[in-house]
């Protein structure tokens, strides 16, 4: 058991999965960059897709504890299993925080307080939930599913003591349930600089012989909800001599690549296409990049948009979650709709024939991110939240 008895806040991280997606990231960077002097960090999290959040931890010197039953998908045993194991680690370590990440681990962790607060009603712990993005919001789900969502979110923004949404798009998806609307504050992720390869080398990795070619490029997991086989869709719309220019190079892994590559032999696109592959560090590619695209289903508030605008990259994304709270239209970027492979050609074609309008865009988003996604903002919105 470990405790602060110097009076340092001691928090406790949660979340899910320990792999390095947009809310591990966000987890490793609060707890990399609170002040040691104020807090005394903990993090949980499950193993079963990937460890690479605990091992950079270790590299900071955070502590971390291993959720061994957690995993993303429901299984009710299991689930319990985890539940068991919040109650043991909480109990143990005594924080005066807990900050749950993701829907699974913010359910279970709710209830987890809520019953060590019923069975010792003077333990007094905060629990803080943040909403990297609803469940509900995905286009797959049945309706039954998401209704199933939305009362899972609900229950955790009711017992958690507030709730932190990434986006004004996120806080309005649930705030008009009863009773939440004033537990929900609204705090947008934020970028730390981070160092990129030089721009021959970058565009080498990317495409190879192809990089004299303009290169759009995606980083992306492998599946529906990001939307690549709509962007594969739009590059077989293009007109021949346009496609002969181009080279889309997606940075990602996932249970959609086979599809995907299925589809790209399908649509006679295979000479345009590369796909890179999990890339470690991936933004430091954005270097040799002449255009970002994210043509997303659905996301909540993603990282890849900030990384691109802090480069000055001209962006083309889709008009979903808090994308248009960071890309105004015509203005620094341009959206639009998902699943709307048209739309991304005719926004491909636009950039290609305006140039100027490339460089224009590039740092308008530059300046937005620079001065309304610090992630110095975000933390000290968080840590007011905290005190």
């Amino acid at each position: 058991m470990q405790e602060s008895t110097d009076g340092r806040k001691k928090i406790l991280y949660i979340i899910t999965k320990g792999n390095f997606g947009g809310a591990q990231r966000y987890v490793y960077d609060l707890a990399t960059n609170l002040s040691k002097a104020a807090f005394d960090i903990v993090v949980a999290c499950g193993n079963k897709d990937g460890n690479i959040l605990s091992q950079k931890l270790a590299e900071q010197n955070i502590r971390t504890i291993i959720l061994e039953n957690s995993e993303r998908e429901i299984n009710i045993k299991n689930d319990f299993k985890t539940f068991k194991e919040l109650v043991g680690i909480i109990k143990n370590e005594k924080p005066d925080i807990i900050h749950l990440n993701s829907s699974k681990i913010g359910l279970l962790g709710a209830f987890a307080v809520l019953y060590l607060k019923i069975v010792n009603c003077k333990l007094k712990i905060c629990a803080v939930f943040t909403a990297h993005g609803w469940a509900f919001n995905e286009p797959s789900r049945s309706a039954f599913s998401k209704f199933v969502f939305y009362l899972s979110h609900y229950l955790t923004i009711l017992i958690c003591d507030t709730t932190i949404a990434v986006s004004e798009k996120a806080k309005k998806d649930i705030a008009f349930l009863p009773f939440i609307q004033n537990k929900i504050t609204v705090i947008y992720n934020g970028i730390l600089t981070f160092d990129l390869l030089s721009e021959e080398e970058s565009r080498l990795i990317l495409a190879s012989k192809d990089s004299k070619k303009i290169i759009i490029f995606s980083t992306s997991e492998l599946h529906k909800n990001k939307g690549i086989d709509v962007a594969l869709r739009a590059l077989a719309l293009l007109p021949k001599e346009t496609r002969e220019k181009i080279i889309y190079c997606v940075a990602g892994s996932g249970e959609e690549k086979q599809n995907l590559e299925k589809m790209v032999s399908e649509l006679n696109i295979v000479n345009m296409v590369r796909f890179l592959g999990e890339v470690p560090n991936a933004k430091k590619l954005l270097s040799g990049t002449d255009i970002f695209l994210m043509p997303s289903r659905t996301e909540a508030f993603p990282y890849a948009i900030l990384e691109a605008g802090i480069v000055g990259l001209p962006t083309i994304a889709t008009c979903v979650g808090g994308i248009p709270e960071v890309i105004h239209d015509m203005q620094n970027g341009i959206l639009i709709h998902p699943r709307n492979p048209k739309e991304i050609a005719e926004a491909i074609l636009y950039l290609l024939d305006h140039p100027e309008k490339q460089k224009e865009f590039g740092e308008e988003i530059k300046k937005t991110i620079i001065n309304f996604f610090s992630f110095k903002k975000m933390l000290d919105q968080t840590i007011k939240l905290y005190q």
